[in-house]
């Protein structure tokens, strides 16, 4: 006897690892809180995999049909192939990124540069330093 109902479960895994993929890069890099979401990424990747877990031995269990059986398989070969290609982009493909030169080190003295401040003040380095005893330089990667 064929039990009938939807495996939910399969879909959901699938859906959530596309969700991982896509929303990554494109969501949780916009948000300062968010500063590493490859680590985002793998906890929603993570979660789908227990999805396709309850899933898969839902779809393979005696009374299911074959559809369920192949259907369940393909949507989780597409899900690994995901992940796949989530772990190449982010880990592997962010690190082959070249490195900067001239980039000051920590301790090193930076150039002299000119800024406007929020009151539209053009303000330079050199002169902040003739008025005070330091300067605190942070460089953020974001979007403005």
């Amino acid at each position: 006897m064929k039990t009938k109902g939807f495996n939910w479960q399969i879909l959901i895994g699938f859906l959530l690892s596309l969700f991982a993929f896509a929303s990554v890069p494109m969501v949780f890099s916009q948000w300062s809180v968010s500063t590493d979401y490859r680590s985002l990424g793998v906890v929603l990747f993570v979660i789908a995999a227990i999805f396709f877990v309850i899933g898969l031995r839902r779809a393979f269990s005696a009374e299911r049909g074959k559809f369920s059986k192949i259907s369940a398989s393909i949507l989780t070969l597409l899900s690994c192939v995901v992940f796949g290609l989530f772990v190449y982009l982010a880990f592997f493909m962010a690190t082959a990124l070249p490195k900067s030169a001239g980039v000051p080190q920590v301790g090193q003295k930076a150039h002299d540069f000119t800024l406007t401040d929020t009151n539209g003040k053009q303000v330079s380095l050199s002169e902040t330093l003739s008025k005070q005893k330091g300067v605190l330089l942070v460089f953020y990667r974001g979007y403005w």
